[in-house]
């Protein structure tokens, strides 16, 4: 029986294209998310086609998105994160302190990172989303967290999901 998750790619290839600033923001993130009580996944993709930076999930099943810009120019590029708003319960910019906060839209929240931790500068207005869409996002979030740990474990066994 054919099924269609298989042809969805939750979980795709390292891209690369991350520069070493990006990276060190969401190392930082994703800590201070953990030290929040959320799970964090990295580059997973939305129902929407679109790949959030980060996802977080907590115990409550608050999911947050939060997108990670290097530069005032990575910012000025970014056409896509307002479509990110429907697909979580908030939505949060995080940057180096080498960025003016006011440069970011209002309506959104404010995390200042670096690779070691990060700091909330400012809260993000709640929006929550509809029961359908939390479900989605969170079976996607599990899928993709254990499609990336079998991965890990069984990289030959799994190798469908990565062609």
């Amino acid at each position: 029986m054919d099924n269609p998750a298989r042809n969805i790619v939750l979980v795709p290839s390292p891209d690369r294209r991350q520069s070493e600033t990006a990276l060190a923001i969401a190392r930082g993130t994703a800590r201070l998310l953990r030290s929040l009580g959320f799970s964090c996944l990295s580059e997973l993709p939305l129902p929407s086609g679109r790949r959030a930076d980060l996802v977080a999930l907590n115990e409550r099943g608050e999911i947050w998105i939060v997108e990670i810009k290097s530069s005032v120019e990575d910012l000025r590029a970014d056409r896509k994160w307002h479509e990110y708003r429907a697909h979580c319960d908030r939505l949060f910019f995080a940057f180096t302190q080498d960025l003016p906060c006011e440069i970011f839209p209002e309506g959104t929240g404010l995390i200042i990172a670096d690779a070691y931790g990060a700091h909330m500068q400012c809260e993000a207005p709640e929006h929550k989303i509809a029961a359908a869409t939390r479900k989605q996002m969170t079976v996607r979030f599990g899928m993709a967290a254990a499609l990336r740990i079998n991965r890990l474990v069984d990289p030959q066994g799994h190798a469908e999901f990565w062609e």
